[in-house]
């Protein structure tokens, strides 16, 4: 469990620095330059999730189950899940009213991907990660949106169109096959 949790650390704190440390990300960036910035955040981030997903299957058998997901609950996370692959796309798509309407759609999107898993999963190591990125994102979200962010380019259908159909290609991909695939279950049965 120790390696999950340094590798949440890392990786979460890494993501959190425009939350408890804005001024000095800005300094690093002055002094170091964007892309220097960039290359530190990515290979630690890389190490994080590496770590993550190293103390996550280690500590799934160890520790057995803290509650047992309600049956009707759980079949929530196959609605929430592909709203939360929708929002992560519309944070990368044109200019569309779901981004606009959202604000942060990646971080939002986060948070709904953990409930459902939270909802999903009962096992201890589900709890660790999961609650641990639903808590990121549910903090990440209420900071970001006291800074501005700017809309890039006209806002139009076109954005949404495109992160619906990329959200929704991409969450039936990861619940028909992919999930099985990566992780070694199915969310279907």
């Amino acid at each position: 469990m120790a390696l999950l949790i340094f590798g949440l650390i890392l990786f979460l704190g890494l993501h959190s620095v425009r939350i408890v440390a804005d001024g000095g990300r800005t300094a690093f960036v002055e002094r170091f330059g964007e892309m220097s910035y960039k290359g530190v955040y990515s290979v630690l981030s890389l190490i994080g999730i590496v770590l993550v997903s190293m103390g996550y299957q280690r500590a799934y058998g160890e520790y057995g189950f803290l509650y047992e997901p309600v049956a009707g609950l759980s079949h929530l996370a196959l609605i929430l899940v592909p709203i939360a692959f929708v929002l992560v796309a519309a944070a990368y798509a044109p200019a569309g009213h779901i981004k606009q309407a959202v604000k942060h759609p990646m971080v939002l999107g986060v948070a709904l991907w953990a409930l459902g898993h939270l909802l999903a999963n009962g096992m201890v190591a589900d709890v660790v990660l999961f609650g641990a990125f639903l808590a990121w994102a549910l903090a990440d979200y209420a900071s970001a949106l006291s800074r501005p962010l700017p809309v890039k380019g006209a806002v139009s259908a076109k954005g949404d169109i495109a992160a619906l159909a990329i959200g929704l290609i991409m969450a039936g991909l990861f619940i028909a096959f992919l999930h099985r695939y990566l992780f070694g279950v199915s969310p279907v049965g």
